[in-house]
This record gives structure tokens, C-alpha cells and sequence, in this order.
């Protein structure tokens, strides 16, 4: 008896390791990491995933093999040393009861590009698509395409999976980012790794993290909106189902009848909802860290023109925020200010959206900061244009001579400062860079002049050397001058390379979203 009870309690624990053997977690990576992803050269690239608590874990590429333990709750990180561009190359990643091996492994250049629906917008709906997606073979140029997620709390990864750059993998993938892409490839010939994440008709808030919203006064109103919608969230969420129905059985009967159905109902926000603050950080941007990148690119804006003041603080605030949580310090960032837009007025005026491309160019005050200037590309009707090819260029353009050192002309002309001569005032700016110019010489448009009382009337202005010369018959004593000061102004001040200059102002008289929040 004795005996059997020994025997039962051997195999019990037989058992009991049987079983804990058969439940070890394997080694495991985020999504970001893949066969034919891009590692960033030249900075020390972390490796992380989850393993078994206390578990060994070994990754090797290019000759370097470097371990870690992972901590109590099976996490572990290492840290490659800095790589030349170079590839392919297999990288493993070795644990006690799995292998991971990812082939074709490239080193060299990664960047972020995120922002909205102009980021968003795809290679097969823009300019030239037929022609360009047939020419898209770049296998050195990679791309990560993060699914959209909306998220409480930030997450440790997202799905999503490297691609080589072909005809195949490219019609869907983002214009921009592409373009932006393509130039730095082409002039750095290094492989070139394009992560992107980006979700159309999203505000700023929403790639930003809650401890900063939730750090600086300006955005309380924010918040405040985000919980009273939450508030009313239960009650919007059954009426619109009562609608739904409604709206399903209308549609049937209109089918039936052979009449148009009517248009469904529009769903109210709710937990899942793309402008919850913090969101879109949390699900992705906050699991592709602290992947080694350059920088990022950013085309964003139109969804807080109507709160641009606010913008002036937000925009700043999220990218230091990245850069932050990133904790690779102030790596590039590159954004799009926003393009013309709607219908030209006849007189000028006061515009929320001249406010945000205004705020946005207060942002260059950000050490390693660059804007991509597109007032001259845009489409009256239509949000999206379909010119995304300068867009990425002159993107690539503020890359290569900030970041890569190329001598390239990177920035139309920025006003500088003013001075009144002779009832007139006279403008300087950086950025001349050969000269200030038109296209074919015609006269210069755009340029509004105001006394004290505050009222802009158009203005004459010709090119005096460096500077520009603006006046007005009516406005004896003018004390401000704006340029291209709408949401789609008629404007043509160019440098020498063709690159268009910035909208402006000279005063700082209070605009039509100062107060909004």
C-alpha cells in the first residue's frame, strides 16, 4: 500500500512537470518585426518580445549575438549595435523551446508616416496611378502598413507585416509616404523601411498621449468633450439602433418598390470611435516602440482648423510627446502644411484654416523640424489632391538637406521681418535662395495690407531685390501685411527652384479660433 501511494505521487509530479513543460509561453515578437523589414543603420536597434519568465533568449544577425533574461512577467529586450546599410540578412531569435528566424532582413533607413486622410490616401487613387504603381519595383524599399485600432490604454503590439516594394504590394499603400520614400532611396541608395499609420479624418488629440492632454490646461476642453460623450454614449447608441431598425426596413421597402433607399443613419462616437483622445497613440504609434527609427513625416491638420490657436500648442506638444516616449531624442520630424482648399473669396479676409498652416509654421520653433509648403498644389473641390508626388518631394527635400546632408534647396521663402519706407512696407525672408520670382514674371498676387483700424484691402506689391514691396493707394499709414490669408488664396511667390512661399502675416491681431478650444 505503502508502495502504490509512492508510486501515485511519482507520477503525479511526472505529471505536474509534463504539464508545466507542455505550458512554457514560446519566444515571441511584436508585428514590427518581420522577414523583409528595414533595421535602422546607425543607432543601436532594440529587439523585444515575451518569452517565460527567467527564460534565456538569444538574437543574432550579422555576426552580432546578443542575450537577455526576461524579466518575472516573461518580458525582454536587447540591444543591437549600430549597422551599416547593408542586407539581406537572416536574423534569429532563439529561445529554450522555439527559433524565430526572419530572412531578408535589410539595414538602413526607417521612418514613420502618419497623420490623416492625406497621409492615408493610397498610390491607386492619386496622380498618375496607372503609370506609377506599373513602375513601383523598388525591392529595396520596404512597407509596414499598421491596421487601424482605436485603444484605452497603449498596447504592446499591432498587426501588420512587411512587404517588398512592387506592383503588387503598392496600390494600396500610402501615396505620400511612398513618394517621400522613393526620393530618399533614390538619392541615398540605402534600403529604406516606410512604417505607416494613419487614419483619415483623425484630429491630433487623438495621437497623443493622455498623460500630456491630460498635463497642460489648453486641452481640458478636450477631455471634457470626450466624457460627456462617453456620458451620452448609452442613449445615442439605442436610439441610433432604433434607427438602424428603421432604417433596414425602409431600405427594404424601397428596394420592393423599386425606389432610392434612404441614406442610414449616422452612428454617434463611442468607446471605438478614431477621435477618442489618446486612441490612436495607444493602439498605433505606442506598440511600434522603441523601434529604432530616423524620423517621422506628418500630414495633418484639417480636422483642428476650426481650434488652430489650440493647435499651437497641441501640434508642438505631440511631437515632443513622441519624442519623449520614443526615447530616442529629438529625431526628425517633417510635416505638410495644409493645401489650398474650397473656393477662392473675393475679398480677403479672416480664415481658420490660414490660422492652422499658421500654426503649423510656428512649429519649425522645434529643434529638427521641417515643413513641406503645398499652397500652390492643392484642388479647389477636392480635400484630397491628387498630386501627392510634390507632396512627397518636397517632404524628401527638408530629409535630404537636414537629415542627409545634401546640398538641395529645401524651403520656399519664409517671411523674415518688415519695416515701413515711404508709406509702403517692405518684406524680407529667409529662404530667397536665388532670388524671389513668379511664374513667368507676372505680377505678384496674394497680398493684403491694413491700416490700424484692422481692415485689409487687396494690396500692389512688386519684387525690389530680396525684399517685396507692398502698398496700397487706400491705406496711407499701413501698419500690417498678410499673404495667401485664406483657405484657398490666389498666390504666386516663389524662389528661385520653384519652391512657393509660406502664407504669413506680420500682425498678431486675434483670429477667428482664438477662442476655440
Amino acid at each position: 500500500m505503502y508502495r502504490l501511494r509512492e508510486i501515485r505521487k511519482l507520477w503525479m509530479c511526472v505529471l505536474v512537470v509534463s504539464l508545466a513543460l507542455a505550458a512554457r509561453a514560446e519566444v515571441e515578437l511584436p508585428h514590427v518585426f518581420g522577414s523583409h523589414m528595414v533595421l535602422q543603420q546607425g543607432e543601436k536597434v532594440p529587439i523585444w518580445g515575451s518569452a517565460d519568465p527567467v527564460e534565456k533568449v538569444m538574437v543574432s544577425i550579422g555576426g552580432q549575438k546578443v542575450s537577455a533574461v526576461a524579466d518575472g512577467d516573461g518580458a525582454w529586450e536587447v540591444t543591437l549595435n549600430r549597422m551599416k546599410a547593408s542586407g539581406p540578412h537572416v536574423m534569429t531569435v532563439e529561445g529554450e523551446e522555439n527559433t524565430i528566424m526572419f530572412t531578408d532582413v535589410l539595414v538602413g533607413e526607417v521612418w514613420v508616416c502618419s497623420g490623416q486622410s492625406n497621409m492615408q490616401w493610397t498610390v491607386k487613387n492619386s496622380k498618375d496611378a496607372e503609370k506609377e504603381i506599373a513602375a513601383a519595383d523598388y525591392p529595396n524599399i520596404r512597407l509596414f502598413y499598421v491596421e487601424r485600432k482605436v485603444s484605452d490604454e497603449p498596447e504592446d503590439d499591432c498587426n501588420g507585416e512587411w512587404k517588398v516594394c512592387s506592383p503588387q504590394s503598392i496600390p494600396e499603400f500610402s501615396a505620400v509616404a511612398y513618394y517621400f520614400g522613393r526620393e530618399v532611396h533614390t538619392a541615398s541608395n540605402v534600403p529604406v523601411g516606410l512604417i505607416h499609420s494613419s487614419w483619415g479624418g483623425t484630429p491630433a488629440e487623438s495621437w497623443t498621449t493622455i498623460e500630456t492632454l491630460r498635463g497642460n490646461p489648453m486641452f481640458e476642453p478636450i477631455l471634457e468633450r470626450w466624457k460627456k460623450t462617453m456620458g451620452d454614449y448609452p442613449q445615442a447608441k439605442a436610439e441610433f439602433d432604433k434607427q438602424l431598425a428603421e432604417w433596414e426596413q425602409a431600405v427594404e421597402k424601397a428596394k420592393a418598390e423599386g425606389a432610392s433607399p434612404p441614406s442610414r443613419p449616422r452612428e454617434p462616437m463611442g468607446p471605438d470611435h478614431p477621435w477618442r483622445p489618446s486612441g490612436l497613440y495607444n493602439a498605433m504609434i505606442a506598440p511600434l516602440q522603441p523601434f529604432a527609427i530616423r524620423g517621422a513625416i506628418w500630414y495633418q491638420g484639417e480636422s483642428n482648423a476650426g481650434r488652430a490657436y489650440q493647435y499651437r500648442t497641441l501640434f508642438p506638444a505631440m511631437i515632443e510627446d513622441w519624442r519623449r516616449t520614443w526615447d530616442q531624442g529629438d529625431f526628425p520630424f517633417l510635416f505638410v502644411q495644409l493645401a489650398n482648399f474650397q473656393e477662392r473669396k473675393p475679398d480677403p479676409g479672416d480664415s481658420d484654416w490660414a490660422e492652422l498652416r499658421e500654426a503649423q509654421s510656428m512649429t519649425l520653433s522645434l529643434p529638427n523640424t521641417g515643413m513641406a509648403v503645398i499652397i500652390d498644389i492643392g484642388e479647389a473641390g477636392d480635400i484630397h489632391p491628387k498630386n501627392k508626388q510634390d507632396v512627397g518631394k518636397r517632404l524628401a527635400l527638408n530629409a535630404l538637406a537636414k537629415v542627409y546632408d545634401k546640398d538641395v534647396v529645401y524651403s520656399g521663402p519664409i517671411f523674415k521681418s518688415m519695416r515701413l519706407k515711404n508709406g509702403k512696407i517692405a518684406l524680407s525672408f529667409n529662404h530667397v535662395d536665388g532670388g524671389l520670382m513668379t511664374p513667368s514674371g507676372e505680377p505678384l498676387k496674394g497680398f493684403a495690407i491694413a491700416g490700424a483700424d484692422k481692415k485689409f484691402v487687396w494690396a500692389n506689391a512688386e519684387i525690389n531685390g530680396k525684399r517685396i514691396l507692398v502698398w496700397s493707394d487706400d491705406v496711407k499709414e499701413p501698419v500690417a501685411v498678410r499673404y495667401a490669408w485664406a483657405i484657398n488664396p490666389e498666390c504666386n511667390l516663389f524662389n528661385s527652384v520653384g519652391l512657393p512661399a509660406s502664407p504669413f502675416r506680420t500682425d498678431d491681431w486675434p483670429g477667428v479660433t482664438v477662442d476655440q478650444r
